[in-house]
């Protein structure tokens, strides 16, 4: 018979939480009971899971005990308050904020990347990357796998949903107002996000990089397990609703030629390779990406300024794959464990 679990998801009416649900749902993970739990304002509220309706409970009051796995996407915050008290009852956490991820007892898993990370929990705390390095990773792990990186270049294009429904929102008013000659009215962001591009996302650092840009960096040598890679990124807010785009291009340690990496992409867990040279022969994230579960990598060739260097454009939707995907993947992964 098989084994069933207690399953919580924490953050349950946001656009990552709501994702969960549906992921839970879809990959039919054996789910025996599901509680979903947010802030005290969106207590009551119904939400439906595999043809029925489960009320929304109040995190602050709610009890874990019995939980066998938590899925957190409520912010830092709330995952530093209330991820220690579900584990002290008994759960393991899969969280999806910034507040584990560089702690150096916390493993922070890409499913398809390092899952034997998983091995070791500790702390009964599991992070989920930010959403731009884990579509980066799950399509550089093979190649550093088989011929080393040494360097990484990336421009990443993240699209609004990133920065949460507000972001999402302003996006369509914005849109609304420009297309009817009106003031955009900028808000959630410090500029016009409509028709324009921001390259700024997250915090300035005293290095001149942003929170977000830094974020590539460390999670990319955690992951791998290797903190000699160098990486250097610029992060750009565009106006896309869903899907995060990546101009990728990398230094590696041994040559590897387009049609080489090309074959070994085709073969690697959660990549699909969309790599024709004609007219709409790319991946982009309105026409691929968007709901749905894959890492889509085109543009593949090699770099003609360097020598051991190879171009790729990387794009996945990063509520799915960059967020609430992954976190069931990693669920399922330890379900398998027990």
């Amino acid at each position: 018979m098989m084994k069933t679990f207690t399953v919580a998801v924490v953050g349950a009416t946001g656009a990552v939480g709501q994702t969960m649900l549906s992921i839970l749902q879809e990959r039919r993970f054996p789910v025996a009971s599901l509680h979903v739990l947010a802030s005290e304002r969106s207590a009551g509220e119904q939400i439906e899971y595999d043809g029925r309706k489960i009320t929304v409970q109040d995190l602050a009051g709610f009890d874990p005990t019995g939980v066998d796995f938590a899925l957190f996407s409520a912010g830092g915050l709330i995952s530093k308050e209330y991820a220690p008290k579900f584990v002290a009852a008994g759960a393991i956490v899969i969280d999806n904020s910034s507040a584990f991820r560089m702690d150096a007892d916390v493993p922070l898993v890409v499913s398809e990347v390092n899952p034997k990370a998983l091995d070791s929990i500790p702390r009964g705390i599991v992070a989920n990357p930010n959403c731009s390095t884990m579509q980066m990773l799950v399509a550089l792990a093979p190649i550093h796998r088989a011929v080393g990186i040494s360097r990484i270049n990336v421009a990443t294009y993240q699209s609004v949903s990133g920065a949460g429904r507000s972001a999402l929102e302003e996006l369509g008013r914005q849109t609304a107002n420009i297309l009817s000659f009106k003031d955009p009215d900028p808000k959630r962001f410090p500029v016009q996000i409509a028709f324009n591009l921001i390259p700024h996302i997250d915090d300035f650092l005293d290095n001149g990089y942003t929170k977000e840009e830094m974020k590539l960096v460390w999670e990319t040598r955690k992951i791998l397990g290797d903190e000699s890679i160098q990486v250097n990124p610029t992060a750009v807010r565009v106006p896309v609703f869903y899907g995060h785009s990546e101009a990728v291009h990398v230094e590696t340690r041994k040559k590897i030629t387009a049609a080489e990496a090309r074959s070994l992409l085709e073969k690697s867990p959660g990549v699909t390779v969309v790599d024709d040279r004609t007219a709409g022969g790319y991946p982009t994230p309105v026409t691929h990406a968007s709901g749905t579960d894959a890492v889509y990598v085109g543009r593949i060739r090699e770099d003609i300024s360097c020598e051991n260097g190879l171009n790729m454009w990387v794009v996945s939707d990063n509520i799915r794959k960059g967020a609430a995907l992954n976190a069931v993947q990693i669920a399922e992964l330890l379900a398998n464990k027990r």
